[in-house]
């Protein structure tokens, strides 16, 4: 394209693709510091924390399915989508501290509850799937020689948000009436960065979209031109990488407190946070020099499988406070699954786009992450079951930033790894003999 050639800021695809994505996912990426306050909110409006918990369940659910619902929406005009995006997180964040500030003065009031689930669950989860769909086809086409580095940046925005912002929330608590505040002060914040990105995301100049009247292929059209089965294993084996990454995480400082690093925890989370970043720009980096993207996906559970028996045949979470050995399998297997967990959200659009093509991977690639939606509902819940019903809670000295007794279940903690390394074994049972083969991979092959 003449244009991109010139250098000029209209036509640099940093400045109309890279940074605006950036902008976008960095701020709604910030979903995933819910644990920095969840406990605040649920001390200040006097509800319980497994009430409170609801609402980022809510907000991972609406993301996936309004990614799935309006990912029409965001193929017709990435404009209109980052503006929905911008609008509908900024004010789902302002709200939220509303319905914070309401439940402090009327505590225990199920409206002040009601609330936070519509405004940062429904409000904010509809800014999420609008926001993390809208700038991904912009960025494979104007990096279409390395769509998975292009899309891997973007989405390790998102991963990255958590480790950004959770020290600067933190602090924000501190202030006078800290939690409903913070909310209001983000909400500004990140409604400037998200509206600067929507206003510089732009598609380049040498692509144009159907025009109204042109008949373009329908998604399950378009899905239905590979066997069906190839398509249900992409969106189950995406499933059961969420699902186990979100069990495994929803229990992390739990784990870290086991193996006699509760001192740490801080900076083991801000670490696994690096990982998860680093899994998804490094894993869809590595897919670009591969033949088929599928071989990333089978490596991520390879990984995670191999981590995770190692941990199950050494008891590593039961045991690991008393080898130094056993801390460094645990602490690998965290690392490991971030990095796992974050390189399957990277790859799913590349992976579609060389199965499917580009003409719809917008509204394709929404109805994928409907995955995301049900995994946000099962995951954490799943942990949570297997971890009350399983084992024994057993007294680990007292917190002293509380003064409350910490009460563990490593057992309980280690019986989450055998949910999770059967999934894992039939995710990869699916990459292996579901998912076919892309056409840039058979292309390659005839190349040979």
């Amino acid at each position: 394209m003449e244009g991109q050639k010139s250098g000029g800021w209209r036509t640099n695809k940093w400045i109309r693709a890279a940074i605006p994505a950036l902008l976008l996912h960095c701020s709604i990426g910030t979903v995933y510091c819910w644990s920095v306050f969840s406990q605040e909110i649920s001390d200040h409006i006097g509800f319980s924390k497994s009430a409170v918990e609801w609402a980022f369940s809510f907000a991972i659910f609406f993301l996936g399915m309004s990614a799935a619902f309006l990912g029409n929406v965001v193929e017709r005009d990435i404009h209109k989508s980052s503006l929905i995006a911008t609008i509908c997180f900024a004010s789902g964040m302002a709200l939220t501290g509303f319905f914070i500030w309401y439940g402090g003065n009327h505590h225990g009031s199920k409206l002040a509850l009601i609330g936070i689930y519509l405004s940062y669950g429904f409000i904010m989860g509809v800014g999420l799937g609008t926001g993390y769909l809208s700038p991904v086809k912009t960025l494979m086409l104007w990096f279409q020689d390395k769509k998975g580095l292009a899309t891997g940046l973007a989405v390790a925005g998102f991963g990255a948000a958590k480790a950004i912002a959770s020290p600067i929330m933190t602090k924000l608590l501190k202030i006078d009436g800290g939690i409903y505040k913070m909310f209001w002060i983000l909400a500004c914040v990140y409604f400037v960065m998200m509206f600067v990105g929507h206003l510089l995301l732009k598609k380049p100049e040498g692509w144009h979209e159907p025009a109204a009247g042109d008949k373009k292929p329908g998604i399950i059209e378009t899905i239905k031109t590979k066997k069906i089965t190839n398509y249900i294993g992409i969106w189950v084996m995406f499933y059961i990488n969420i699902t186990c990454g979100l069990a495994l995480i929803s229990q992390e400082k739990a784990i870290v407190k086991c193996i006699g690093l509760a001192a740490a925890a801080g900076t083991i989370s801000s670490i696994s946070a690096i990982f998860n970043a680093g899994g998804r720009l490094g894993f869809s980096a590595w897919a670009d020099k591969l033949k088929d993207r599928n071989t990333i996906y089978k490596l991520i559970f390879i990984l995670s499988i191999t981590s995770t028996a190692l941990v199950m045949v050494t008891s590593g979470i039961k045991k690991g406070d008393e080898s130094t050995a056993l801390v460094i399998l645990v602490l690998a297997l965290i690392f490991i699954v971030n990095a796992g967990y974050g390189g399957g959200f990277s790859n799913v659009p590349t992976l579609l786009s060389d199965h499917y093509g580009m003409g719809s991977i917008s509204a394709i690639h929404g109805i994928t992450l409907s995955a995301w939606a049900f995994a946000g509902l099962t995951g954490n819940q799943m942990a949570t079951f297997i971890v009350n019903h399983t084992g024994k809670f057993e007294s680990h000295g007292i917190d002293k930033a509380t003064g409350k007794e910490i009460l563990l279940n490593p057992q309980g903690y280690q019986n989450v790894l055998y949910a999770t390394i059967a999934l894992y074994i039939i995710a990869l049972l699916l990459s292996l003999f579901f998912v076919q083969k892309s056409g840039k991979a058979l292309e390659a092959k005839k190349a040979e």
